[in-house]
């Protein structure tokens, strides 16, 4: 977008010079700063401007011009540039103009010529308008805009992706934007299908997929090559610092993410604990940073696209993805994650997405202004998203089911800091009530047995984490739960001895390795692993080093 503009009208050259130097030298780094030297002149100045999208930020007008006065020209001017912020240009003589002015155009300031120096008589002044006029000002939307119906899953799903993919959008409601029916073009909006995504070239598609949107962004959705040196399983923190790794280390790299890099992490309105953030840093930050670094290394990244299989044949290991292809490599890193445990209360599934939520903080904190938001959960994750939904909602209370929380500390600390987070211990959602989207939860007290309805259209649920590994069935040794068995608890697992029953190769598996050799586990969907970022990378950095001994080793025998 175009540096907003600062237009200055004096006829006297000397005197519109030094007004453009000083308003340069304080804010050209941000405003454009334009000089005419007549009334005429400037209202055709100010319609080209409006023509070409440019913003007028402010008018400095003088009162004695050649064709007309500078309060007629500030009356003219508030048609062309209504929202610009309008000062005099006046001399002690022109009392009366300013009194006038006022009355008549209302303009918002005047200036005394001269007004040297600018620090005390002009730059004050002029620091506060420009200061209201950036708080006012809605600048030209020119990306990604979607039309939807807030309590639409479907329109949850289509900002949960953009957001997660850090893609700036516009979202305009269907209930509430006149711009969103103009858009529409008229139709009905009770049978119109929501979303309507439509982008920067005018085109627009209706109710599409992540995959139809990231192909429409500039999302890779089908990988390059069919044979890899390395193939990663997750865009997590693990996968990430895997294949940054893995690629700046020479191997061929691609990462398959389901949904968006980051993972769970990438959800994370705020991770303080984490090394050399003194300050913290969000989730979304972190991982727009990890994804620079693995394209700066040449790793492939292919989002959204859903891995389906996993097997071995000789010295390959293939992945089958959901559209049928399939990617040949020497190694896999399973670093897939974990996703939220489902909530089994009466009238959930016909609201998820309706005001239930699972995650999504990032996503719908903004339609949450003023309302009471509800959480389920008492881990870090919960707590992140209270205080996050607390710098917008009326109140926030979290409803934990144990006894006492189970974060960190410093969000416990500043939890109890925070005046509208409430926290309700021994406290379960019972049932959830709603035709078409979220309209109460009822909830109980163990300690008393007592149960309570309340009102609420926003409903969180952060509980437990379940690795997705159903298509590992058959592939490699999991736990009871489908967390990764690597390492030694291969060998604990069956009790079979120092190494898994049916173990290929005449040494142990590697600590990050599988019941496969040559298939490896990092982060959370490992049996036993720690559930934090700074875990999930350093094993992803491990694992890499566990890589080039098993290609050094096992094929070079072949």
């Amino acid at each position: 977008m175009p540096r907003p503009v600062l237009l200055v009208v004096d006829h006297d050259e000397e005197a519109r010079q030094v007004m453009e130097r000083d308003l340069d030298q304080r804010y050209g780094a941000r405003y454009r700063v334009l000089g005419v030297t007549t009334g005429h002149g400037a209202l055709e100045a100010l319609r080209r401007l409006r023509a070409d999208d440019e913003p007028v930020a402010l008018l400095l007008v003088d009162q004695r011009l050649p064709d007309m006065t500078g309060i007629e020209l500030l009356e003219q001017a508030s048609t062309v540039a209504p929202d610009a912020k309008r000062t005099l240009l006046t001399t002690y003589i022109d009392a009366e103009a300013v009194i006038n002015a006022l009355k008549r155009v209302r303009i918002d300031h005047y200036v005394t010529k001269p007004w040297q120096p600018p620090e005390r008589n002009l730059y004050p002044m002029l620091d506060d308008l420009l200061t209201d006029w950036e708080a006012g000002f809605r600048p030209p939307f020119a990306g990604v805009r979607v039309v939807g119906y807030r309590f639409s899953p479907e329109s949850h799903q289509t900002r949960d992706f953009l957001v997660r993919n850090c893609v700036p959008f516009q979202w305009l409601d269907i209930e509430r934007d006149e711009e969103a029916r103009r858009l529409l073009g008229g139709a009905d909006v009770k049978t119109s299908r929501l979303p309507v995504v439509r982008f920067p070239d005018g085109t627009q598609l209706v109710q599409p997929t992540n995959a139809e949107i990231a192909q429409r962004i500039g999302l890779k959705i089908h990988p390059e090559a069919t044979f890899y040196d390395l193939v990663i399983v997750g865009g997590g923190p693990a996968g990430l610092a895997a294949g940054v790794y893995g690629a700046s280390e020479g191997l061929r790299t691609v990462m398959v993410e389901r949904h968006a890099p980051g993972g769970q992490a990438g959800l994370s309105a705020m991770i303080e604990n984490y090394l050399g953030f003194p300050a913290g840093i969000s989730g979304s930050d972190l991982a727009r940073r990890a994804v620079a670094q693995a394209r700066k290394f040449q790793v492939e990244i292919v989002t959204p696209q859903v891995v389906t299989g996993l097997r071995a044949e000789g010295p390959s290991r293939i992945v089958t993805l959901s559209d049928g292809s399939e990617l040949r490599c020497h190694v896999v890193v399973l670093a897939s994650g974990v996703e939220w445990r489902r909530l089994d209360v009466p009238g959930i599934e016909r609201l998820t997405g309706a005001g239930v939520y699972y995650g999504g903080a990032l996503a719908e904190a903004f339609f949450c202004r003023d309302e009471d938001v509800y959480i389920v959960g008492g881990a870090n994750s919960a707590g992140q998203a209270a205080l996050h939904f607390a710098r917008y909602a009326r109140s926030v209370t979290l409803l934990v089911r144990g006894d006492s929380l189970s974060m960190s500390q410093y969000l416990i600390e500043q939890i109890e800091g925070t005046k509208n987070v409430t926290i309700r211990l021994q406290t379960t959602v019972v049932e959830v009530q709603g035709t078409d989207r979220l309209e109460a939860i009822t909830i109980r007290d163990a300690a008393t047995g007592a149960k309570e309805t309340v009102r609420t259209n926003a409903l969180f649920i952060f509980i437990g984490a379940l690795p997705h590994t159903e298509y590992l069935e058959g592939a490699v040794a999991r736990d009871g739960h489908g967390f990764v068995l690597t390492g030694p608890d291969l060998a604990r697992s069956d009790g079979y001895g120092p190494r898994p029953r049916g173990w290929p190769l005449d040494r142990d598996p590697f600590w990050l390795e599988s019941s496969v050799p040559g298939i490896f586990a990092a982060g959370d969907v490992r049996h036993g692993s720690v559930k934090r970022v700074a875990a999930g990378v350093g094993e992803g950095a491990m694992a890499v080093h566990f890589i080039h001994e098993y290609l050094d080793s096992n094929l070079s025998d072949r």
